[in-house]
Order: C-alpha cells, then sequence, then structure tokens
C-alpha cells in the first residue's frame, strides 16, 4: 500500500455501518488511513490527542472528519459545535455522512462548518464511490499549493 494520503476519523455507532465504510474505504480509498470512533466523545479525545489516542504516532492527527448526525450521548450536531467552539470547524474538514434527510439536520450541519452533507447509503457500490470522492479530495488537501480562503486573500493583498 502506499503512504497514507491522511488520516480520516469516522465518527459512526453503528457496527455494521463502520465495517461497510472500512470496506468502502479500502475498495474506493485505499490510500487513507481509517480511525474509528463510536461516538462524539470518543472523536473528541481522538483530536484532542488524549487518553487512549495520547500517541500520535499510533493515533496520527486527523485530515478529515466523516461524521454521523445520530450518534449516542451527542449528537454529531453537538460534536460539530464542539468543533467550532474550540477553532477546529476551520482546521479540519468534517463531512456528514448520515442517514437523516430533514432540512434542519441539513441546514444546521452547514450553518455549524460541515463541508459536506452526504446521505448515507446501505449500498456498497454507492459508498465505495464516496469513499473514491473522499480520497481524491484527501490528496487535494495533501498538495503544498492548495489555497485557504486566508491564503488567497493574502495573495491578493498589494505589496
Amino acid at each position: 500500500m502506499a503512504d497514507p494520503a491522511g488520516v480520516v476519523l469516522v465518527v459512526e455507532d453503528d457496527l455494521n455501518d463502520r465495517l461497510l465504510l472500512q470496506h468502502a474505504f479500502r475498495r474506493g480509498a485505499p490510500q487513507l488511513l481509517l480511525r474509528l470512533a463510536k461516538d462524539s466523545f470518543h472523536a473528541e479525545e481522538y483530536v484532542r490527542g488524549r487518553g487512549a489516542y495520547a500517541d500520535r504516532a499510533a493515533h496520527p492527527a486527523p485530515w478529515l472528519i466523516l461524521l454521523d448526525l445520530k450518534l449516542p450521548r451527542r449528537s454529531g450536531l453537538g460534536f460539530l459545535a464542539w468543533l467550532n467552539e474550540q477553532g477546529l470547524a476551520p482546521k479540519i474538514p468534517v463531512i456528514v455522512l448520515s442517514s437523516s434527510q430533514e432540512s434542519p439536520d441539513i441546514r444546521r450541519a452547514y450553518e455549524l462548518g460541515a463541508r459536506s452533507y452526504l446521505v448515507k447509503s446501505v449500498d456498497l457500490a454507492a459508498l465505495v464511490k464516496i469513499a473514491e470522492g473522499i480520497g481524491a479530495y484527501a490528496a487535494l488537501l495533501t498538495q503544498p499549493q492548495v489555497l485557504t480562503p486566508q491564503s488567497a486573500s493574502e495573495e491578493r493583498r498589494p505589496s
């Protein structure tokens, strides 16, 4: 396997969905290293590099978070709010992958900084296509010439 293009933290409570996503990513984006969190509190610990995730060699910081909304204890929207409170939402792209098609969930996810909102499928072929797209996106994130809104505005300033 090639060097990983980045680490994707999958925040998903359903074991079957986690297994299906792992299979889809092995087929569609094998260059990505998946890390799994079964709820938003485990995801918080992973992002912070605390507790069981303190060893960053074993648990590298995520380049991207794939987030379910319907989680036990604290929802995915609650986790997005926490990312914002910590100032991390602009630094770690979040893609929501949820079975919810409710307009308020979608609107709130974008308000809290989600970069994309995808409706979860149980069809492996559809999940492989999602994994391929996320793999391509992660490859762009690892390129040194990717412009952020801040760096783009700095380039436009006259000398």
